[in-house]
């Protein structure tokens, strides 16, 4: 610790003179900005365990793909949506509730995934993959998360209000002559492109915090929609960039660095919340027993 902080006293603007750092914040942000989107939706619709469940079913899906010789994200992006549609048919197929279903589904493809993966010989090592590699980030797999992060931000801004009255509402959605099925397959299917943008950044393992904390940070500092998708992109998009960049410092996992900055902006929004927060509501508490007693003290009249 002492190492890292003479180094970060010696030259504090060292990361930003090195190109494969300033490249792991340009993806590390733009990685913010799609699961911080996505995560505000999961949170309004209480859908927190099924980032969990694509993000670990899409192993076997990577291992097929480098048998195939096919993209992993191909693999990655295919295997979610087999997933999500498992589970949604044993959903409707038996009365195990959704929750049950997805822990069931996903880790079974999980331990597919891994079973595969100690059977196939490849110099593709699985921590890249569980944990993120975003220092070691190629060319094409800039271009490629560029690519899909983009047509993933496209898409939730096009169908930003029909996910939204699906997400608070799905009977109302329904009711007013919405495709709700096609919107729950298209919202399943956004996730997955979220968590094959994230697979270089954060990894399957982490890629949970960066889907589901921004949204709980905006949703702890607004009561608007709006205002929520704004805390929580700016709250995912600075904790990649300070992330990134203590990670140099003190020469440690970066995705990990990420996640840890947003579970302390997170905290600190649990905290200090205007309305929400324990501060705010032991504070309004005091008040109100503070009123009663004197109410209590008060001599009739």
């Amino acid at each position: 610790m002492n190492a890292a902080i003479e180094l970060f006293l010696q030259d504090p603007a060292a990361p930003f003179r090195h190109q494969f750092m300033l490249e792991a914040l340009g993806v590390g942000a733009l990685v913010g900005v799609v699961c911080a989107m996505l995560s505000c939706y999961l949170v309004l619709k209480g859908w927190s365990l099924m980032g969990d469940a694509i993000s670990h079913a899409m192993l076997p899906g990577i291992v097929l793909a480098y048998i195939a010789g096919l993209p992993l994200s191909v693999g990655a992006f295919a295997a979610g949506l087999l997933c999500a549609s498992a589970t949604g048919f044993i959903k409707s197929h038996s009365r195990v509730k959704e929750d049950t279903v997805m822990g069931i589904v996903f880790t079974g493809l999980f331990g597919l995934g891994l079973v595969l993966f100690t059977k196939v010989k490849t110099d593709v090592h699985l921590n890249h993959i569980l944990f993120g590699s975003l220092l070691g980030i190629s060319q094409s797999l800039i271009a490629q998360t560029a690519v899909i992060g983009g047509l993933t931000l496209l898409a939730i801004l096009l169908l930003r209000r029909d996910l939204l009255l699906f997400c608070f509402d799905a009977n109302h959605a329904r009711s007013i002559g919405l495709n709700t099925t096609r919107l729950y397959y298209t919202l399943l299917s956004l996730v997955a492109l979220a968590i094959v943008v994230s697979l270089q950044a954060v990894g399957i393992i982490l890629v949970m915090a960066m889907l589901i904390t921004p949204g709980c940070i905006g949703f702890l500092l607004s009561h608007r929609f709006t205002h929520m998708l704004q805390i929580a992109v700016g709250s995912a998009v600075l904790s990649s960039i300070v992330g990134v960049y203590v990670s140099y410092f003190i020469n440690g996992a970066t995705g990990a660095c990420i996640v840890l900055v947003l579970a302390l902006l997170f905290l600190l929004a649990m905290t200090f919340a205007p309305r929400r927060g324990l501060l705010a509501r032991r504070l309004l508490s005091a008040t109100r027993e503070r009123s009663a007693a004197s109410k209590v003290r008060a001599p009739a009249r």
